[in-house]
């Protein structure tokens, strides 16, 4: 499968937020986005501010820590926003339901090594850095197919 690369910086929570809300219309049911990174390196803040930007009315979004996984129904059809720190194994992602979610909704998936060889082939993989000021360093690594959406996306900049 053919993929596309991208660097991002993101000076300040702000442009995460902006990011992904300019990301948030793209998806659909199927896309699989998983989003690595140390503790404190802004994928929640990403997956909040994405999640908010498909909810009609936006409401508060609490990280799946605990819960492991929270389901939300969007403008742009079922999401799931899984947060996998906490498994010791990857049958325990089956479990949960995941591989049906995979091709049923768009999913947020923190920590997604987690899920060894479960990750779809076609997954967006998110690489966040922080930066000593605040903000951070995003690689994407997208299937071909997605590349000129983010293009658009950061032609508008």
């Amino acid at each position: 499968m053919s993929r596309a690369t991208f660097d991002l910086l993101l000076p300040d929570p702000d442009a995460t937020c902006q990011l992904a809300q300019r990301l948030a219309p793209l998806l659909r049911p199927g896309d699989v986005l998983l989003l690595s990174g140390g503790i404190g390196a802004g994928k929640t803040h990403f997956a909040r501010s994405l999640i908010q930007a498909l909810q009609d009315e936006p409401e508060d979004v609490p990280s799946p820590t605990f819960t492991i996984v929270q389901e939300y129904e969007t403008s742009a059809g079922p999401l799931w926003h899984a947060d996998l720190y906490r498994l010791g194994d990857p049958a325990e992602a089956v479990e949960l339901g995941l591989e049906d979610a995979f091709t049923e909704a768009i999913c947020l998936i923190e920590w997604p090594d987690r899920l060894g060889s479960l990750a779809p082939a076609d997954a967006w993989h998110l690489d966040f850095t922080p930066t000593p000021e605040d903000g951070r360093t995003l690689t994407l690594d997208l299937p071909a197919r997605a590349a000129p959406l983010l293009r658009e996306i950061l032609a508008h900049d």
